[in-house]
């Protein structure tokens, strides 16, 4: 009887190291795009990573570690160099060849690209294909070492819809693209080959870039910020009817950017529209604002009445915006990094300032035409002003905390350079960029766009009892409308249509610097006498009211 009870006592013992086992057995899998087995290249694990192209996306919950994977593929071709155990890789989103060169060739050497196919050797007597590199003989003879051989490595790789070298570039939500996804990779081994006499080429065939669109041809560098990103220094790009040529110093991974630009002389009459548009509405806003003065000592009500200060604020954002803005542009990339850093601050807050400000003549306009009834806020304007000049303040603390101001660069088809302006620096700054303005306008914009149509509906609802009777009054209650979406900022939609074509860039920048015209139209038709026949008496009524409830 002793046996069993002994026996019985071990298996007591056993059983939290047999859970133990258990639960190792039953342990989840283990996440391949977060880098395990990165030093692994088997078929297997090849194919894992792939599935990584299209999983690692910023609106997924797949768990990615976007720089150790671009790493993997990056040390891939030094893989297949070093290892020697494969010529050719043949995957449906990998196409790789590993060729023995001769550095005392005597001929330029070709290889075929073609997407579907494994990169090959093109013969003298073969036509060129469209898809192609070209090895000058005289990148051989230049490497370093005294070697007779060296082992070529040729890829091509299909990188797929997700954010793997994608990069800070790609990132911007303004439909950029690499081409194809494709990217062509040339090394030999870990040897860091740069500034060659004669550069290689690189053809990608293509149709021609749709409007406002350019190809710009690229490399990976993996030393530009946490992850790496694409860079355009050492290539020259050079498009043609059916295809583009790059032209770089040195070997690494290659890509062609289809990006949205414009040309130098698009910018410079973009540049020259702004300006006029806003040295015009700069006269206009200043009017404004001796108008409500001098309203203000002769009229007593103007003391009390909340949406002319309202106006007045709006009206003096958007002067110092367009002073800044005339600023920026007329002094470019001029002066130290930090009067740069400085000037793109003292742009971006007065920009926020206006968004600000454009969506508290919204919410005001709220009070006045749809909720109407318990709309008292004590200190009404002064809260007003504390978040109209005091939110944007908070933003630019936080922003500038980041360094991310600085010089902003604007680049034409050939790569060179269209306008210098001192705002978000390039590179990982744009996030900043796409949160604090991108973002902050949107939630402005859509505010103001909800209340616009809420106030449109009661304008042309409203009952016969207090609907004017004239005939011909639909005109007015236009205008008004069109008066109120100058106040919140409507103008400035018009951004959302400039993916469409270069003309809707040209409309958005003529009406956007407009603007302060457009308010000062407003003003003037809404506060100076003659109130019982202008557009806007029913308004001017409205908000005497809702003042008298704030006293």
């Amino acid at each position: 009887m002793a046996t069993p009870r002994g026996l019985g006592a071990l298996l007591l013992a056993l059983l939290p190291l047999l859970a133990l086992g258990q639960e190792k057995t039953t342990e989840g899998p283990r996440h391949s795009c977060l880098g395990d087995s990165m030093d692994e290249y088997s078929a297997f694990n090849l194919k894992d990573k792939a599935g990584c192209f299209t999983k690692c996306r910023q609106s997924e919950s797949e768990p990615c570690d976007v720089g150790n994977l671009q790493k993997y593929w990056l040390n891939y071709e030094a893989h297949l160099v070093e290892k020697g155990l494969t010529e050719k890789v043949n995957m449906s989103f990998l196409k790789a060849l590993v060729q023995n060169l001769s550095t005392s060739t005597t001929e330029d050497l070709y290889f075929s690209l073609k997407p579907s196919q494994i990169p090959r050797q093109v013969m003298k007597d073969e036509d060129k294909p469209p898809d192609r590199v070209r090895l000058p003989k005289s990148l051989f003879g230049s490497l370093p070492g005294n070697r007779s051989v060296v082992r070529l490595a040729i890829t091509v790789l299909d990188i797929g819809p997700g954010n793997l070298f994608k990069g800070p570039q790609l990132s911007l939500g303004d439909g950029s693209s690499v081409l194809n996804n494709r990217l062509v990779g040339l090394s030999v081994g870990r040897m860091h080959v740069t500034r060659l006499a004669e550069p290689l080429e690189i053809i990608f065939s293509h149709q021609r870039p749709p409007p406002n669109m350019t190809f710009t041809c690229v490399f990976w560098d993996a030393t530009k910020g946490p992850t790496g990103d694409w860079a355009s220094e050492g290539c020259s790009t050079e498009v043609g009817p059916e295809g583009t040529v790059c032209r770089c110093d040195h070997l690494t991974f290659f890509a062609l950017l289809l990006r949205p630009i414009l040309d130098q002389s698009t910018v410079q009459i973009l540049t020259r529209i702004s300006q006029g548009g806003c040295g015009v509405s700069m006269i206009f806003l200043a009017f404004t604002i001796v108008l409500y003065a001098v309203l203000r000592l002769s009229q007593q009500r103007f003391k009390s009445e909340d949406a002319p200060k309202i106006h007045v604020a709006l009206s003096g954002s958007l002067l110092l915006l367009n002073l800044a803005f005339l600023i920026t542009v007329g002094s470019g990339s001029k002066g130290s990094d930090a009067t740069c850093w400085a000037r793109g601050a003292v742009y971006h807050y007065f920009l926020l300032c206006v968004f600000t400000w454009m969506g508290l003549e919204a919410f005001h306009l709220y009070l006045l035409a749809v909720r109407v009834f318990n709309t008292y806020f004590g200190h009404y304007f002064l809260k007003l002003s504390l978040v109209g000049w005091g939110l944007p303040a908070l933003m630019i603390i936080g922003t500038g905390s980041a360094n991310s101001y600085g010089l902003y660069t604007i680049r034409d088809r050939e790569n060179r350079t269209s306008l210098e302006l001192c705002w978000f620096r390039d590179g990982t700054a744009k996030y900043a960029l796409y949160i604090t303005v991108h973002g902050y306008f949107l939630i402005t914009f859509l505010f103001g766009g909800v209340v616009l149509a809420l106030v449109t509906w009661k304008i042309f609802t409203l009952s016969s009892t207090t609907a004017v009777k004239e005939r011909g009054q639909n005109w007015k209650k236009v205008l008004t409308l069109l008066g109120l979406s100058s106040l919140v900022g409507v103008t400035w939609g018009l951004a959302i249509l400039t993916p469409l074509g270069l003309s809707t860039v040209y409309i958005f920048a003529l009406f956007n610097s407009l603007q302060g015209v457009f308010i000062c139209s407003w003003f003037t038709i809404l506060y100076l006498p003659r109130q019982s026949t202008t557009v806007s008496s029913s308004t001017a009524r409205l908000d005497q009211a809702h003042s008298a409830s704030q006293e």
